[in-house]
């Protein structure tokens, strides 16, 4: 039996040719579950109401694997901070944002706390050492805090389609291997 995958975009979607659209179609080949939600409005993003769209996501296709990327990260630390989840299998935040971001667009997001619980069994913080929306030394913070490991890439930007990350084969093999 496969996993539920939920893939959660960022601010201005993760439309192909990011990896999180490579990663949907990737894993539909196989007639894997996939949910890749379109958050409403994404250039010009809300928390609320895309917290009230991930809750409605999750309480109807019930994932085993989250995959957040950039902003997604915010608003699964505030859903958790809000909100008593069903725990999942594997939770994948990738290229977070500080927690200090100062971007007009997402004041909404603003102020976040990290959470005591991030609802999954095992978890797994990815950076990259030139993110230009996060400091080396607050990715490091973050992890300690929340108490999960990273796996930091070298010169990968934010790890979205401008820093070249379309196919990205390592997230497709750790999806695949989660139990």
């Amino acid at each position: 039996m496969s996993n539920k995958v939920l893939l959660l975009h960022g601010w201005s979607g993760s439309d192909f040719p990011h990896w999180q659209a490579w990663l949907a179609s990737e894993l539909a080949k196989e007639y894997g579950e996939v949910s890749f939600l379109k958050f409403e409005d994404y250039d010009f993003p809300i928390k609320d109401i895309w917290k009230n769209q991930l809750i409605k996501q999750i309480n109807s296709f019930n994932p085993d694997i989250v995959i957040c990327h950039s902003v997604a990260n915010i608003l699964w630390f505030h859903l958790c901070n809000e909100v008593k989840l069903q725990q999942i299998k594997k939770l994948f935040l990738v290229a977070p944002p500080s927690l200090s971001c100062d971007i007009k667009e997402l004041r909404s997001f603003y102020p976040c706390n990290l959470p005591n619980n991030l609802f999954a069994k095992d978890a797994l913080l990815i950076s990259s050492t030139n993110d230009p929306y996060i400091s080396q030394e607050e990715v490091k913070t973050m992890a300690k805090q929340l108490n999960i490991p990273t796996k930091i890439l070298q010169d990968a930007g934010h790890i979205n389609a401008d820093s070249g990350y379309g196919e990205w084969e390592w997230i497709l093999k750790e999806v695949q291997n989660v139990k």
